[in-house]
């Protein structure tokens, strides 16, 4: 729902694509400054605590721009600040949520696990932004209201959250510490492949910061075919992962992942020649489709290949990865189509992830040659911190 209401709200105000990319730079810049720190956190102190104070933090933002919008005062640089503060809180609680996980699910059921938490994501992200974009006729207030309270019951959620936590020793922060995580995935080239494999292919082929440009001046829809837009993507993922929970990945899953990830590709570019709205929304359902496949080998291949002290950093590690690809790439397409218009470039962003592939099967055979998720996880804990 928020997705929405600032990308229109955002664009309404100036009429800029460069404008829609600043919203992905400014959820980039905390994500990048504050991961490390957050991972360190993660691993000293109680995550489900961190995670309630962070999406507390959100919350009261989210209330801001509801009183602003609805008094009449936002403007796009005070909607720009509220979203860092946003992203300040969601950059701060990422390593923590992610690294809780493991501890709540046996490990042989994880990636199952996550395929189930990745439906129940994208249910929401498939009724946010349509609820958005109709709630967005009554104005921008009604929609950062409804997230508000949505905001509340996610923390209440979380607060009564059943979470074992075994506090480890404390430990000083120190860069060494604070690098640990990027020292593990360099010297592990499965997890270095899959997680930049995700990095650059997203940061090229993202075309979501232009949605808003696709529904206004190419299909000439309004706000709620922004919604619907938004939503397709999540319609695509989900319909994945429900596959994905009853059918475990058993063999090829590196070349599944490259498989998954160029037809990511081939989906960008057909939504960047179309014109059409049914087919505008089939391609960015299969693109969400796709992604999700690379979403749920990355995390699980992350987490199986990480021991319980280590998970904090190494997820936060993995979230810049995310978070870059994401953000910096909104703020990517967003500068290009600033000087090449939307639909040039979601076609570079596109060819770009194709290349991407294509080099990264080169260099990472290790990755394209990987068959099982569960394989590290089989050789028990002492050869992972000796591998």
């Amino acid at each position: 729902m928020l997705s929405v209401a600032v990308g229109w709200q955002i664009y309404d105000l100036t009429r800029d694509a460069f404008d829609l990319g600043l919203v992905g730079l400014v959820q980039f810049i905390p994500s990048l400054l504050l991961a490390l720190p957050a991972g360190h956190a993660a691993d000293q102190f109680n995550r489900r605590r961190i995670v309630v104070l962070c999406q507390t933090m959100q919350g009261v933002a989210v209330a801001l721009l509801t009183v602003g919008s609805l008094a009449g005062r936002l403007d796009e640089h005070v909607i720009l600040l509220l979203v860092f503060l946003i992203s300040v809180g969601r950059a701060s609680e990422s390593p923590s949520r992610q690294a809780m996980v493991p501890a709540l699910v046996p490990e042989s059921m994880l990636a199952q696990a996550m395929a189930a938490a990745a439906s129940a994501g994208q249910i929401a992200m498939i009724a946010g932004p349509a609820v958005g974009g109709l709630l967005y006729v009554a104005g921008p207030g009604v929609v950062y209201g409804a997230s508000t309270l949505l905001y509340v019951v996610a923390v209440l959620l979380m607060a009564r959250l059943r979470y074992e936590h075994a506090a480890p020793e404390r430990q000083r922060a120190t860069l060494k510490t604070l690098f640990a995580g990027v020292a593990f995935i360099r010297a592990r080239p499965v997890l270095l492949g899959v997680i930049s494999l995700d990095l650059f292919a997203v940061l090229l082929g993202g075309a979501t910061a232009l949605l808003p440009i696709f529904a206004r001046d190419i299909l000439r829809t309004g706000p709620w075919g922004l919604g619907l837009l938004r939503a397709a993507p999540a319609v695509g993922a989900l319909l994945m992962s429900i596959w994905l929970t009853r059918h475990r990945l058993e063999r090829h899953v590196g070349r599944i992942m490259f498989a998954a990830v160029g037809a990511f590709g081939v989906a960008t570019l057909v939504f960047g020649i179309s014109r059409l709205l049914w087919l505008s929304m089939t391609a960015l359902i299969a693109l969400g489709a796709f992604d999700m496949v690379s979403v749920v080998i990355r995390n699980a291949l992350v987490q199986l290949e990480t021991p319980d002290t280590m998970r904090g950093r190494v997820s936060a590690v993995n979230a810049i990865f995310i978070n870059t690809s994401n953000q910096l790439g909104e703020f990517e397409s967003g500068l290009l189509a600033s000087f090449v218009g939307a639909v040039g470039a979601t076609l570079i962003g596109g060819v770009g992830t194709l290349a991407v592939v294509g080099l990264w099967m080169l260099m990472f055979p290790a990755l394209r040659e990987r068959q099982r998720l569960e394989a590290a996880a089989e050789r028990g804990p002492a050869a992972l911190e000796n591998a």
